[in-house]
């Protein structure tokens, strides 16, 4: 027995037939083609799967596709808009945020909810927020410097050009 949802991903409207026990994640990459939303643990714990329900960060791998009827979904692929990368994107780019790439999804989209609640934050802030999202490969440190930077674009970028 199958459902039919309709979930708003990276801003336009996604139909699908579900079934009641497949997870967002493979809604995400298996029916909608979004593969960059990874999945790695499949119990919640690696962050690899994190996408932005209604702009909160959400494990994919631990929801079922029928809970995100009628909500937006952000992945990362929605990030970018019009072929240009969200600062963020950038920024991971920019301050070597990245290796392996595996955990950079979830790590992008935590610190984009993050800098919409906090403009400015500490690095306490940015290791708070990434805590539950796990990287093998980069020690953190470039991770952290990649959202503050980002935030600090997007500061930049919401000032007026005379101030």
């Amino acid at each position: 027995m199958t459902r039919t949802i309709t979930v708003n991903v990276n801003g336009r409207p996604c139909r699908g037939e579900v079934e009641p026990r497949r997870s967002l994640a493979d809604f995400l990459r298996e029916d909608l083609d979004l593969t960059g939303t990874h999945v790695g643990c499949e119990h919640g714990v690696c962050g690899a799967c994190t996408v932005l329900l209604d702009d909160e960060p959400v494990r994919s791998c631990l929801m079922l596709a029928v809970q995100a009827d009628g909500r937006r979904v952000t992945t990362v692929e929605g990030l970018a808009r019009d072929g240009e990368l969200h600062p963020l994107q950038q920024a991971f780019w920019d301050k070597h945020g990245l290796q392996c790439g595996y955990c950079t999804p979830g790590m992008m989209l935590v610190g984009a909810a993050l800098i919409e609640r906090n403009p400015d934050p500490s690095d306490e802030d940015v290791r708070w927020a990434i805590s539950g999202n796990v990287c093998r490969c980069t020690g953190y440190m470039n991770i952290v410097k990649a959202i503050q930077a980002a935030a600090a674009e997007r500061a930049a970028a919401s000032q007026p050009a005379n101030a």
